[in-house]
């Protein structure tokens, strides 16, 4: 069985006129000769890179400042849910609700991307809502999030 699929794998990469090539790595996982293909590694050898972090300060409803983590690209909500920061994010982050609202201070509100008109709709039931509300599931870290301070209203609960 193992002849078999090395044959097949050997037929079919070298029907693809060389775009496609085994590494030695390959070629001895599935059997196959060391002529019998390329020198390309099937494997990546780029590296990932390494995730990006940046420091935010949450403040809490009782004032209390904590301060993560927070990788660029993530969402404030999955920023603050896996910092055991209080925001709850009832709708699973499908902006349908108001339970991720933040406010942000006015130089960094700023810099943000425009609102959506579904996230608009929603902020209209969120508690304490001021000029510079946001939701959390709306808003990505990015590398000039660094040292901000984003406050978490009380609920009305």
């Amino acid at each position: 069985m193992r002849n078999l699929l090395a044959r097949r794998a050997a037929t079919f990469l070298s029907s693809r006129s060389g775009s496609v090539s085994v590494s030695q790595q390959c070629r001895t996982r599935i059997n196959l000769p060391q002529s019998s293909l390329g020198t390309k590694s099937c494997m990546s050898s780029e590296a990932k890179p390494e995730p990006q972090f940046v420091p935010i300060t949450f403040v809490d409803t009782t004032g209390e400042e904590i301060e993560v983590q927070a990788q660029v690209g993530k969402h404030l909500l999955d920023v603050a849910q896996d910092n055991d920061i209080e925001l709850e994010g009832a709708c699973g982050g499908e902006c349908a609700c108001a339970t991720c609202h933040l406010v942000f201070d006015p130089d960094v509100y700023d810099t943000l991307p425009d609102k959506i008109d579904e996230e608009d709709d929603m902020l209209d039931l969120a508690f304490e809502l001021t000029d510079t509300s946001r939701l959390g599931c709306q808003i990505t870290v990015r590398e000039d999030f660094a040292g901000i301070r984003i406050r978490v209203p009380d609920d009305g609960y």
